[in-house]
Order: structure tokens, then sequence, then C-alpha cells
């Protein structure tokens, strides 16, 4: 069974196992003002997730909660704030005006997240895929989050290039690394945490060239990397996400220089990410699971309205407080890629 197809299985099977209470499960999708769509009838709960904008990775984490939603009984609107944190509380105050029991929100800027809260009124709020910058906002019964934990996921690439620099000997390590967009928790995050991997696996990562700062876009990274490429020695390219590893693996290849001379390593195991893998210009990503994200996000709204552990129905780990669950990040190298098409 593939990763992709047994992740959405064990969504809709879990969903329609633990909350077959909540409602009827003949749902269908509709279309609303805009072009935004809804999954209406059934008898259950009332909710919106406002993604900051609809591209590859959020547009999976909508499908996972559609199906989540569907199973439960739950109508499910969704919005695109297409990266505009003004058009985000505006959506958050349409919903709480229409009445909805809970709001899921995809951050635009994570520091927003007390004006979030305190736009949703009585309104159930869960934050997915990216976490306030101050957890503390968030309330038991009332408000939570369902992330991935951003310093796995360098920290896995960072491992991953101990143990190939390690096997060659190579202990003085040259990196070039892509970010994302800077302020943002997970660039943070995942910066740091694989630097700090590479420390602990027993090398010295060295940087060849100040950090790229490359937005999460691979056209954009390929136009920072390449005046680089000819001038400026390196062992490897580090990038925040796929799209960025993409964007140097073609930057690399426009210069008659061959990418699978060094590793290239990403994060979110996209598609074209999976395919690169294969392909060998790719060395490995690192899997995010947005379908497991989006359903866990519906999961720990219905358990707020409910009054249960917001992990309830779940194999998902909660942090400390409570308020947050952890949706686990997997690597994935030519080894295991099969497992991830």
């Amino acid at each position: 069974m593939k990763k992709r197809l047994l992740a959405a299985l064990m969504a809709s099977a879990m969903m329609a196992a633990t909350l077959a209470g909540c409602g009827s499960t003949s749902n269908e999708t509709t279309t609303q003002e805009g072009g935004e769509t809804a999954e209406t009838g059934g008898d259950g709960y009332s909710m919106t997730l406002i993604m900051s904008l609809r591209d590859e990775f959020l547009s999976t984490l909508e499908a996972g909660a559609q199906a989540a939603a569907e199973e439960a009984g739950v109508t499910l609107s969704t919005q695109d704030a297409q990266n505009d944190t003004g058009d985000l509380l505006q959506f958050i105050e349409s919903a709480r005006n229409a009445g909805d029991d809970a709001v899921l929100i995809n951050l635009v800027d994570a520091a927003t997240a007390q004006q979030c809260i305190e736009a949703a009124g009585d309104m159930k709020v869960v934050f997915v895929n990216r976490v306030p910058e101050d957890t503390s906002v968030l309330t038991a019964g009332s408000s939570a989050a369902v992330v991935s934990d951003e310093n796995q996921s360098g920290g896995y690439q960072g491992q991953f290039l101990a143990d190939y620099f390690n096997a060659k000997g190579q202990t003085d390590v040259r990196y070039i690394m892509l970010q994302g967009t800077l302020g943002l928790v997970h660039t943070e995050q995942r910066s740091a945490s694989v630097i700090q991997a590479m420390k602990d696996g027993g090398l010295n990562p060295i940087e060849a060239a100040a950090p790229l700062v490359a937005d999460y876009d691979r056209a954009t990274a390929m136009d920072m990397i390449s005046p680089l490429l000819g001038t400026t020695e390196f062992d490897c390219i580090i990038a925040n996400n796929d799209a960025m590893a993409l964007g140097a693996v073609e930057a690399l290849q426009a210069q008659g220089m061959d990418p699978t001379s060094i590793p290239i390593v990403g994060i979110d195991a996209t598609v074209d990410g999976i395919q690169a893998i294969k392909d060998g210009t790719l060395a490995m990503t690192v899997f995010q699971d947005a379908n497991g994200q989006g359903y866990g996000a519906v999961q720990a709204a219905v358990n707020l309205i409910e009054g249960n552990a917001i992990n309830d129905g779940t194999d998902y780990e909660t942090d400390e407080t409570g308020n947050i669950v952890w949706v686990p990040f997997e690597p994935v190298t030519p080894e295991n890629v099969a497992d991830y098409e």
C-alpha cells in the first residue's frame, strides 16, 4: 500500500469509526461565492478552514480535512487568504457571524494568533500546519494547534548529511543554505535544526556563502543560487523545502553541472520532490503529512467542541500542555521512496 493512499484511507477509516455520532456521512461538495467550496449535508458541526495560500502542500491538507469532515458529518467550508492577514481575519469574522462551531486556521503570520482567537469569539480555534509564535495563547478547551515539529524535519536532513559525509570520512562540510521566508517559525527551526544535527553527527558545518532567502519558491531559489555555482566551493545544498531544492537542481543542470555529484536535501516530500529522489537528483526529503494535519485539525476541533482530549481518535501525541498535537515527520530516501509515491 503506498504511503499517501494509506494515510488517506487510515484517516477516513478512523474518522468514520470515532466520529460516526457527529452526523450523517452523506455529504456533498458545493461551490460558494468566490469559488470556495463547502462540505454540506449531515447533522454535524459547522467549520471553516482558512488557508494562508492554496499551494500544493496546503491543497493536500485541505483535501485531508474535507475527507475527514465528510466522514464525520461535519460541514466544512474552505477559504484562501492569499497570504493576507487582513483577509484571514475577515474570513474568521465571517465564519463567526455565520454561526460556525469552529475555525481551522493556517496562519499567514505566526505572531497574529491572539488576534485570530479574539476574532473567533466563541468559536473553537484550531491552528493547523503553522504553530503560533507564542503558544501560551492556546487555552485548554478553547484553542489548539495541530502541527509537525519543525526541529524534527531539519534534524532528519542533518542526520542524513552526517551519515553521508561520515561514510566518506569527511568532517568539514561546506554548505549552501536556501531559506524560506524570514520571520516564520518553521523557517527558523528548519534552518537551525539541520545545522545542529550535523554537529551532533560529528560534522563541522561551514557556510560556503551567506544563507539565500528564496521564500520557499522554486524560481527564486534557481535565480539566487545560480551566481554562486561557478564561483563558490561547496559540498552540499540544504533547502528548507523541496521547491527550493529543485530550483537548485535546475540551476546546476542549466550550468552543465551534475546535481547527483553532491547531496541536495529538501523537506515536504512533494510529488516533484519524490520524483527527483527517484531520478537521483535529490538526495533526500522529509515527508510532512499534509493529509494527517488536515485530518487531525478536524478531529481536534470536534474534540474541543465535545470536551475531549484534542488527540482523541488519533495515534498522534500531544505536548506537555495538551494543547498541541504533533503529526510526525518521516525521512524519505532512495531506500524507502517507493512508500511515498
